[in-house]
């Protein structure tokens, strides 16, 4: 065997055509179909394990997993021949557990299958022509029964298990919806479905009894016990773009000014044509359905999925959510990327996740709590990974630099894919199709051939952009030489040699007679081998642009070469079913291939390793040199012919694509196992290009992002402080309002408290009155029921006597009875023996009438057998006669007869289904005439309706003649605001000036801000100097207190001492030892000179450095309590002026919208007027339909123009006012004398230049709304110390132009 072993490392790629493409073992791992192995696919640690398709495998068709979630059937034909194979997902690896190969019915594939609840039973619907329905147990490989779903060759989609009976299935297909039950050994159908077939395109069932059906026509129908309960139709929802809505918008601004003339029947009859046709067109097609707890969800046309919850209505449905397929940025047409069909759809086992696969290979994932949470929106899925191939791949190709790999396809895409990282790096699509890439060895640069040019583009760090394009049309392969300085690329049978530098094409490489397949550069660059379809094999000297050597072989196509390591040996590979050695123009062997075409080959850069890929999918590893017997390994790789293949730098990876759209990466190994070394272990370049365009936009984005989190910190402490004082104001509030209340509950607690003991005494009399009455009562009941008691004990005794006669004489009746029944049973017996007698003699004379009768029978028979034979020769002489005449009649009429049958037979079912129909129809016509009568009704109350809105729109008529009329004066108006407008545009450069001059007074006043800071902040430091010194002498002060203490305390202790001392004043002699004690026990020998001095020194400068002390603190109080007083009055006043100037912000806001919203009436009412002059000017009469026909403005024209001109008016006289009073205003400058409290004056700034900022940016027309509006903004500052307030007033005009462009 093969020396090399190549493992699946993992695969890009799916197979949305497989049928329930998704299936979830478990939360968080899921199984699909792709190249032609089925995944095990980790959501989360993105992990895949392979469990690959059998061999020889033409591709799988249907899976199905299991309820328990432990089996997984694939359906595949193998050499022709369907096979079932069913694998256990709990063993690891996967083992296959039965094939299911041989059947007893004739099959071609099988479209469809299902486990049973239990996982037992499994069932397989076939294609069309034979439609057969499977039932087995699989496990024993025992066909339990087999029906034909469909004698008409309609195509089936799907079958499926009811999910709590083993014994009931459902098949849908085009007209098809069948539930069938086992019973005794067969399938029987349970159902029979009334009205016209439905193409039924999928089903899931939501119970026991109840499966929902989706159609092609957007229909959802739901069946219990096969009869239909409930359905609805589905829409299309299409999403509307920007610019699609400016279009509508303009549509219907156009026809409010102009409408359309009246059409004629027969136009309008085309055009509800139309509509239908296009409704038809626009139903959506519920491709797929899938059942969940709550309810279900279906898909809902291209790219969208709606989920549908029970309702409170009976046995109904409604949607409560719309998921959608997002649009891809980087699709060459982003609003139709997402315009993908779901053909599978499939639930988590907890419903915590969705996913979705689409037609386009795509496959998309949901989180279902997230989709609960933001209910109010739509919701969109995101890629499962990323976005994949739709398409076969055309070229591949790996860098020496970077772990990437590059490809293209047939879906016009270029990739960057990461084999270390396994993901997708950059992705971008095209208007045309990509034929072949290449990528460079720095794995800078990638080179494309598409349809119309070959271009080279640069990989920037978030984009693949072009920078150089190449006149080479429809080039099918190109690639880098080994140092990249060099490109060649085929156009046709010519190879074009260019620089990568320079861009220089150098050569042209001409010789081939057939289409260049495939082109190999030697290591050294100094050779390039071709091969083409002709069968010719040539090596190119490129310094020279000769051949330097070749071999023909015309009865073998070539498909791909490769040459080894020292350049010596060539290998090709083609139709003729073999590998070929080439060496100095001639073949040194040829190694059979076992009947499969190889399609591509690759030669490892160590010269040992040699991999082909086959046309039917499988990639072979062998050892070289190549081996003649079967010594290679042969892995299941792609659902299709392998495309491309490319093997790493580092002979690591083996990477391969083919026509499924899939790529795999193999990691090669030895025999051993083990990984191959790299003969350099030099790093991957972590380098990136990037435009300078886009870093230096990057940088600005970064800048203005900075800007704005600054502005919001200071907007966001600003707001923080607001609340912090209404929090506080409130607090306050609150507090005070619970005290009250509790006071008040304290005083209404002691009033119950007293209430509830006045009402326990009251309680304790009534219950000891209670209890007196109740003691009455019951002496009174016990001696009335003593009575009663000795009455009933009498009549009880006179009942027993009674009693007694009664059983006696009920005894002697009993007796007689029993006498006579005695007597009536002998008379009856001896009655029915007698008669059993005459019955039994009768029975033996009918025997014997009946034998004789059967006697008489025979020879009758006889009699008439022998006549019967007698006849029936003379009928077979006549009628042998006539079958030679009608032999020749039949043989003409056989063929139509057979043809008869299968009409008649079809015919025969038409005519059931239309009976069942037509008892329908009959139910639905009775209904029918009642919708009639009712709609008769309502057809006269609209006639009625149209008489009084013909009454009103001859009433309108008169009114729009009127408004035509005002318009003509509104022209006049409009000259008159025309000039009175460029009066007021002279006016406006004097107040910028005043605007610039403002500005550097708020700038002045910033500065002056800051100082106020900082002086702030000095006091902050001195207040906190002052209090620790304060501190410091608090504790000398304790200290000496202390000191005090014990001073008087020994002077207490010496004054007892004296005072005993006093009383031994009789006795000298111990009253000097006494004396002497006390001089020992209080007198210290060093402290005696100095203890007088320095108590007097310390005590002096103690009240000293007191008094000081004391004398500054009362200074510093006095100045906090000051400080305080005037700023607190400063910040209160600086609130409100803050509150004043936002709401005057808002009211300028509201002002705007106001404006915006006139502007777009007189643009409305002037392009109506000049629409109506060109009418005017062409036709002088103008018919009342025409006249109907014009726009209805929303007010009053007249109304509109008095209120504009007196607005102006006013606006004019205020400016003039205000001029003057600024003027005066300017002449004084305000100083500011003391400190603002942080935050307050840039906040306003702030505010007053984000507003002009904002007033700058409205458009023209909204400035133009009454010719001119004044905005007044006022910015507050601190002035003196009683404050004061700069008024600063911004006049803004509109700019317009002439007056045309205004409107």
């Amino acid at each position: 065997m093969s020396v090399i072993v190549a493992q699946a490392l993992h695969i890009f790629g799916f197979q949305s055509r497989v049928a329930n493409n998704i299936c979830f073992f478990d939360e968080q791992i899921i199984v699909y179909p792709a190249g032609n192995s089925c995944v095990k696919y980790h959501i989360e640690q993105k992990w895949q394990k392979f469990i690959p398709g059998s061999e020889k495998s033409q591709g799988m068709l249907a899976l199905a997993i299991s309820p328990n979630r432990r089996y997984l059937a694939i359906s595949e034909t193998l050499q022709d021949k369907p096979t079932i194979t069913i694998y256990e997902l709990s063993a690891v690896p996967c083992k296959k557990r039965k094939i299911l190969n041989s059947f007893d019915f004739s099959v071609q594939e099988f479209i469809s299958l299902a486990f049973s609840p239990d996982s037992k039973y499994l069932v397989a619907q076939t294609g069309p022509p034979d439609s057969h329905l499977a039932y087995w147990m699989w496990e024993k490989q025992r066909t339990m029964a087999i029906i034909k779903v469909d004698a008409q060759n309609n195509p089936l989609y799907q079958v499926s298990f009811n999910p709590q009976d083993n014994t009931q299935v459902c098949v849908t297909g085009n007209g098809i919806f069948k539930l069938f039950r086992y019973t005794e050994g067969t399938l029987k159908q349970t159902n029979f479905v009334r009205g016209e077939p439905q193409n039924c395109l999928s089903h899931a069932w939501l119970s026991e009894e109840k499966v929902i059906v989706g159609t092609d026509t957007g229909r959802l129908l739901l069946f219990d016990s096969g009869d239909l309960r409930w359905e609805t139709s589905i829409e299309r929802k299409e999403t509307v773009s920007a610019a699609s809505k400016e279009d509508q918008m303009q549509e219907s601004t156009d026809s409010l000014i102009e409408y359309p003339p009246t059409s004629s029947p027969e136009y309008s009859a085309e055009m509800v044509c139309e509509t239908e046709a296009q409704q038809q067109a626009s139903l959506p097609r519920v491709s797929a359905v899938a059942a969940y707890s709550k309810g279900f969800a279906c898909a809902a046309g291209l790219g969208v999925v709606l989920l549908f919850e029970r309702s409170d209505e009976k046995e109904g449905y409604k949607e409560c959510r719309e998921i959608r397929i997002p649009q891809d940025e980087c699709s060459n047409e982003p609003s139709q990327s997402d315009k993908q069909e779901v053909v599978c759809i499939a639930f988590s086992p907890a419903e915590e996740s969705l996913l979705i696969s689409t037609n386009k290979n795509q496959v998309y994932l949901l989180s279902m709590s997230a989709a609960e949470i933001s209910k109010a929106e739509i919701a969109h899925f995101e890629y499962l990974n990323f976005p994949i191939h739709s398409s076969a791949i055309t070229g591949l190709d790996t860098c020496i630099r970077k772990p990437l790999v590059a490809t293209c396809s047939l879906d016009k895409s270029v990739r960057i894919w990461n084999y270390e990282t396994n993901s997708l790096d950059l992705y971008k699509e095209y208007p045309e199709e990509a034929y072949s890439l290449t990528l460079h060895p720095s794995g800078l640069y990638v080179l494309v051939g598409f349809a119309d040019k070959l271009r080279l583009m640069n990989l920037l760090i978030d984009d693949i952009r072009t920078f150089k394009d190449f006149t080479v049309r429809g080039c099918r392969e190109c690639t880098f030489s080994t140092g990249g300085h060099l490109f060649a690329a085929v156009n046709g049978n010519v190879i074009h040699i260019y620089s990568s530098t320079t861009f220089e094409n150098i050569i042209n490489l001409k010789g081939h007679n057939g289409k260049v397949r495939s082109v190999v550069w030697s290591m050294d660059d100094y050779k390039l081998v071709s091969c083409g379809t002709e069968g010719a094999v040539y090596e190119w000297n490129l310094q020279t642009g000769k051949r330097e050597s070749e071999c023909v072989l015309k009865s073998c196509s070539y498909n791909g070469v490769a040459i080894s390591p020292d350049s010596k040996v060539v290998f090709a590979v083609g139709s003729d079913h073999s590998i070929k050695e080439i060496c100095d123009s001639s073949i040194l062997r040829e190694v059979p291939t076992f009947d499969v075409v190889y399609t591509c080959i690759v030669v490892a850069h160590s010269g040992r390793m040699v991999f082909t890929g086959t046309s039917t999918g499988t990639i072979r590893s062998m050892k070289y040199p190549l081996p003649v017997h079967k010594e290679y390994n042969e892995y299941q790789a792609h659902a299709g012919p392998v495309a491309k293949m490319s093997i790493t730098a580092d002979d690591q990876f083996l990477l391969t694509s083919a026509e499924d759209g899939c790529i795999i990466i193999w990691k090669v190994y030895d025999k051993e196992g083990r990984g191959l070394k790299r003969e350099r272990d030099v790093p991957y370049s972590d380098e990136v290009l990037i435009t300078k365009t886009d870093m230096e936009e990057k940088t600005q984005v970064m800048v203005e992002l900075k800007t704005r989190v600054e502005e919001l910190k200071m907007e966001n402490e600003y707001q923080l402080r607001l609340k912090d004082m209404n929090y506080n104001e409130k607090i306050k509030e609150l507090t005070e309002k619970f005290v009250q209340e509790m006071e008040s509950l304290k005083t209404k607690n002691q009033v119950l408290k007293t209430e509830k003991e006045k009402q326990e005494v009251q309680h304790q009399e009534q219950l000891a009155d209670l209890i007196e009455k109740q003691a009455r009562e019951v002496q009174d009941l016990e001696s009335g029921n003593n009575q009663k008691l000795l009455l009933e004990y009498e009549k009880y005794q006179e009942l027993q006597m009674k009693s007694q006669r009664m059983q006696e004489e009920y005894e002697k009746q009993l007796h007689e009875m029993e006498e006579s029944k005695s007597q009536a049973m002998e008379e009856l017996t001896e009655y029915y023996e007698a008669k059993l007698l005459e019955k039994t003699t009768l029975l033996e004379e009918s025997q014997n009438d009946v034998r004789q009768q059967l006697r008489e029978f025979e020879e009758t028979k006889k009699q008439i057998e022998e006549d019967e034979d007698r006849e029936i020769q003379d009928i077979k002489i006549k009628y042998e006669r006539r079958l030679r005449e009608e032999r020749e009649s039949n043989l003409r009429l056989k063929g139509e007869t057979g043809i008869m049958r299968k009409k008649f037979n079809s015919l025969q079912k038409e005519i059931e289904e239309r009976c069942s129909d037509i008892e329908g129809l009959k139910l639905e016509v009775q209904k029918l005439q009642g919708v009639i009568k009712a709609l008769e009704k309502d057809i006269l109350g609209l006639k009625r309706e149209i008489q009084e809105r013909d009454e009103t729109i001859q009433d309108k008529e008169k009114r729009i003649y009127d408004l035509k009329k005002k318009n003509q004066e509104l022209e006049k108006f409009k000259f008159v605001l025309d000039y009175k407008i460029k009066e007021l545009k002279k006016q406006i450069e004097p107040r910028e000036n005043d605007i610039k001059n403002m500005k550097e007074q708020i700038e002045e006043m910033e500065g002056e801000l800051g100082r106020f800071h900082k002086q702030n902040t000095q006091l902050e430091l001195n207040i906190s100097e002052l209090r620790l010194k304060l501190k410091a002498t608090d504790r000398e002060m304790h200290k000496e207190m202390q000191k005090e203490r014990d001073m008087e305390a020994l002077i207490k202790r010496f004054k007892t001492d004296l005072h005993n001392c006093v009383g031994l004043i009789q006795e000298p002699k111990k009253l000097k030892e006494s004396i002497k004690d006390i001089y020992v026990k209080y007198v210290q020998r060093v402290d005696m000179v100095e203890i007088v001095g320095v108590d007097t020194d310390l005590h002096q400068e103690y009240t000293r450095q007191r008094e000081h002390l004391e004398r500054n603190l009362a200074t510093l109080k006095k100045k906090v309590i000051r400080d305080y007083e005037m700023h607190r009055s400063d910040y209160v006043r600086i609130m409100q002026e803050n509150v004043s100037l936002i709401k005057e912000i808002n009211d300028l806001r509201r002002e705007l919208k106001i404006t915006r919203t006139q502007v777009h009436e007189l643009q409305s009412t002037l392009g109506l007027l000049r629409k109506r002059k060109k009418q005017s000017a062409v036709s002088t009469g103008s018919s009342p339909d025409l006249q109907s026909s014009s726009a209805i403005l929303r007010l009053n024209p007249e109304e509109e123009a008095e209120r504009i001109i007196e607005m102006q008016r006013l606006e004019i006289a205020y400016l003039r006012e205000l001029i003057e009073g600024q003027d005066r205003a300017l002449a004084v400058r305000p100083t500011s004398a003391h400190s603002h409290p942080p935050g307050m004056f840039p906040r306003t700034a702030a505010a007053c230049v984000s507003s002009l900022s904002l007033l700058e940016n409205v458009p023209a027309r909204a400035k133009v709304s009454t010719g001119y509006q004044p905005i007044r903004c006022s910015i507050w500052s601190k002035t003196g110390e009683g404050g004061g307030a700069l008024h600063l007033l911004l006049d803004r005009q509109a700019q317009a132009g002439s007056e045309e462009d205004k409107f």
